[in-house]
């Protein structure tokens, strides 16, 4: 926007916004409202023509020089109502009525005495000079309100921490300060603008202000057009608006890398842990089965076998599970979605699984459902694995299926002691065991797995209570056509 472009509208005074706090600015230099302007006139028009009809009334006791210095003081007060234009219409109105009803000869506009001349072009010359005097007086006093109010709200916004807020505050307060609809800070995003944040209703069409704001960053907004004073604090609140994006972003990496390193740190004291548990196991049943003078019988070797293959399958599960949420947390993991039977997935799920730790309600006549097999396979082990470990001894896991259209619905429920509601959600955290209250296998990955696979098959997983107490994990999933 160009300075021609810039419109000139009426100023607005000083006022405190309730709803936001923020104090709209003043308009030193784009002259009075037309209310005011017009309200001078109004005292000009009216408040003159009284002063003189009451002044020809006391005509024989006044000199000239007191009228015009009455006259000079309505010239004043209209400069102070309406500004240097009214004041110039009062004194040339003042002039003419003194003229006419007060110089000799009167009721006209001749003036026979040198004195009077001289006093009335005085009075005009002094009624001017005093009417812009009063109107840059005021204009000056709006400045300096006016810069008082942008460095106080630079400084509180210059000295507010970065927070998710920040930038919405910035455009927040142009917003207010300027009367604005909306105002949004774009970001250049190669060859568009996106929306890094906004204020008010969406955009609608051409902003009627934009302002640089800082390396691919523009400041934009929609509603009344400026006055030329005010793009220059625009541009500081542009630049601010920059600083706190930036801030955010930093703010946002930040909170990415400590995310990592919890991660990181949860990693290591899970994998610490849940890595030596079974590789002792391996190592000693190695050792045993070593012993040269030890006779192990076949039922005792057979034991160390087992232990040995236990051992190693709980190993080869957490790595596979590592792998798979390292996967999931770079956005590299395979998914290959076609129609599948939603039975046969669940029974290869859970072929290695005990008949009597588990009941199954899949028909076999179910229509297939948009999966990718071996996915599903890990999310109904997982989930399955995970209530198994909370369900008491001798309580069946319930795993059942419907259809639900448009989705197919796969509920695994157990009878354990459930999970609050406000832990719900967190559950579902990697590497997270409920508080590390449990002392069961896992680094907590399970559940985790079990919502990034179901999510990345364009799923959900929703946990819920089971009735008679419990937890409930409900799947859904999208029919094939």
């Amino acid at each position: 926007m160009t300075q021609d472009e810039i419109a000139q509208p009426s100023p607005q005074p000083a006022a405190d916004d309730a709803r936001t706090g923020v104090r709209a600015l003043p308009r030193p230099s784009a002259g009075l409202s037309p209310a005011r302007r017009w309200g001078g006139i109004a005292v000009a028009g009216v408040g003159l023509p009284t002063a003189t009809a009451v002044l020809v009334e006391l005509r024989a006791q006044l000199a000239l020089e007191s009228v015009l210095l009455l006259y000079l003081l309505a010239v004043v007060l209209v400069a102070v109502v309406g500004g240097v234009l009214p004041a110039v219409i009062a004194a040339i109105l003042s002039v003419l009525l003194a003229n006419y009803y007060f110089t000799p000869p009167f009721h006209t506009l001749f003036v026979e005495q040198r004195d009077s001349v001289i006093a009335l072009v005085v009075f005009v010359l002094v009624a001017l000079t005093v009417s812009i005097t009063v109107d840059l007086a005021a204009r000056r006093r709006a400045a300096a309100v006016r810069s008082r109010l942008e460095a106080e709200m630079l400084a509180r916004l210059a000295a507010q921490p970065v927070t998710d807020q920040s930038l919405t505050g910035v455009l927040e307060e142009v917003r207010h300060t300027f009367a604005m609809t909306s105002v949004a800070l774009l970001v250049r995003r190669g060859e568009e603008d996106e929306i890094g944040a906004l204020v008010g209703p969406p955009l609608a069409g051409r902003p009627a202000i934009t302002a640089y704001a800082g390396p691919g960053l523009r400041l934009v907004a929609e509603g009344p057009e400026l006055f030329a004073e005010d793009r220059s604090l625009l541009n500081r609140l542009a630049a601010t608006a920059a600083r706190a994006w930036d801030g955010q972003q930093l703010a946002g990496q930040a909170r990415g890398l400590a995310e990592v390193d919890r991660l990181r740190t949860a990693l290591l004291a899970a994998v610490g842990h849940d890595l030596r548990t079974p590789l002792a196991g391996i190592k000693a049943a190695v050792s045993s089965l070593r012993q040269q003078d030890v006779t192990w019988t076949d039922t005792e070797q057979a034991e160390l076998h087992a232990t040995i293959e236990e051992s190693a399958d709980r190993l080869d599960d957490l790595i596979a599970n590592l792998l798979a949420m390292s996967r999931l947390q770079a956005g590299a993991l395979s998914v290959h979605v076609v129609a599948t039977a939603v039975d046969e997935v669940v029974a290869r799920a859970l072929i290695h699984i005990h008949a009597g730790d588990i009941h199954v309600d899949v028909p076999d006549n179910l229509p297939p459902a948009l999966i990718d097999p071996g996915l599903l396979e890990r999310v109904v082990a997982n989930l399955v694995d995970n209530a198994r470990r909370h369900s008491p001894p001798g309580t069946p896991v319930q795993v059942s299926a419907e259809v639900d259209p448009p989705s197919m619905v796969l509920r695994v429920s157990d009878a354990g002691p459930g999970v609050a509601a406000e832990d719900q959600d967190r559950m579902f955290a990697p590497f997270q065991r409920l508080d590390d209250r449990t002392t069961g296998v896992g680094v907590g990955l399970g559940l985790a797995l079990a919502r990034g696979f179901t999510e990345a098959m364009g799923g959900t997983i929703v946990p819920s209570e089971t009735p008679g107490g419990g937890l409930t994990m409900t799947l859904t999933l999208r029919l094939a056509p």
